[in-house]
């Protein structure tokens, strides 16, 4: 039986396709070296990153596994002074993901999500499925009819 992650069932249930990949069986840690095991494009792979403003209100960037999150940018695109990265030992709380393995679909909670503007030069990107080890891949359109998602310029480059 093929396995699935909680982010897999929850596309099943709304009928969105998707690919899905494994690296399970590697030792794959950055996600430059996830895109290389599943021969992808880097610019093409989004990590999922957490952040708290100074307001203490949470927000959810993805981002090209390759690029920096900018954080005055991403700050600037969520109409915030200031964010900072949020400690990796209150993701999993907040989110109910653990570092590596979190997906902007089925957090806990919904927070604002914006996805890097590069996103929009592929007709599909590819994320973690919130589990180490899987990813899923489905275009912006379709991501867009799970959560609610804005687009804006948040890399350093």
């Amino acid at each position: 039986m093929e396995f699935k992650t909680n982010v897999m069932r929850m596309l099943d249930k709304l009928k969105i396709n998707y690919k899905h990949y494994t690296y399970s069986d590697t030792d794959a840690i950055s996600g430059v070296e996830v895109a290389a095991i599943l021969n992808q494009n880097p610019a093409q792979v989004f990590k999922t990153l957490v952040t708290v403003s100074k307001s203490k209100k949470y927000y959810v960037f993805m981002l090209p596994v390759a690029e920096e999150l900018d954080l005055k940018k991403a700050a600037h695109a969520v109409g915030e002074k200031s964010i900072e990265m949020l400690k990796s030992k209150e993701l999993l709380p907040l989110t109910g993901y653990i570092h590596g393995g979190c997906s902007p679909i089925g957090m806990k909670k919904f927070f604002p999500t914006t996805i890097d503007k590069s996103a929009e030069n592929f007709s599909s990107i590819i994320f973690s499925a919130g589990k180490i080890g899987y990813q899923v891949e489905l275009s912006l359109e379709d991501l867009k009819k799970v959560i609610k998602i804005e687009t804006a310029e948040l890399t350093a480059s």
